[in-house]
């Protein structure tokens, strides 16, 4: 059974477009966050420490598919929850749920790689294998 992890997010007025919803490439970028704090829950250092001691650099996307069910607005209390789905050789598929109280609003699934430098280029990575410790760490 794989782990969840929720995170909170106030929608602010900037967060909105004209017609006073969210616009979508917030929900992206919360649902970013929430991917980057489920790994932080699971005890994952912070991806410029794991860096220096491993070359991880983080999880970039390879593939994303969003379902927008509802809209959201400014004052709403939204939560995020995201979980990973499936563990794969060099990837893995994350999914959030995003919700205020118990209807959904965006249904997300993400293809992330763990990712390094090639030759210490900071503008070119590679997908490395799933560390096995990480994936332990979140319940894979």
């Amino acid at each position: 059974m794989p782990v969840t992890h929720t995170y909170s997010v106030s929608v602010e007025f900037g967060d909105c477009d004209p017609a006073q919803i969210v616009y979508y490439p917030n929900f992206f970028r919360w649902m970013d966050a929430s991917s980057r704090h489920f790994f932080a829950a699971a005890g994952v250092p912070r991806w410029n420490e794991l860096e220096k001691t491993t070359g991880i650099l983080g999880t970039p996307i390879v593939d994303s598919q969003a379902s927008f069910v509802r809209p959201a607005s400014y004052g709403d209390r939204i939560e995020i929850d995201s979980e990973v789905t499936e563990w794969r050789s060099k990837s893995f598929v994350m999914r959030h749920r995003v919700r205020r109280g118990s209807e959904l609003l965006v249904e997300c699934t993400e293809v992330r790689v763990f990712a390094e430098r090639i030759d210490g280029d900071p503008l070119r990575i590679r997908a490395v294998a799933v560390p096995a410790d990480i994936r332990a760490m979140c319940g894979g």
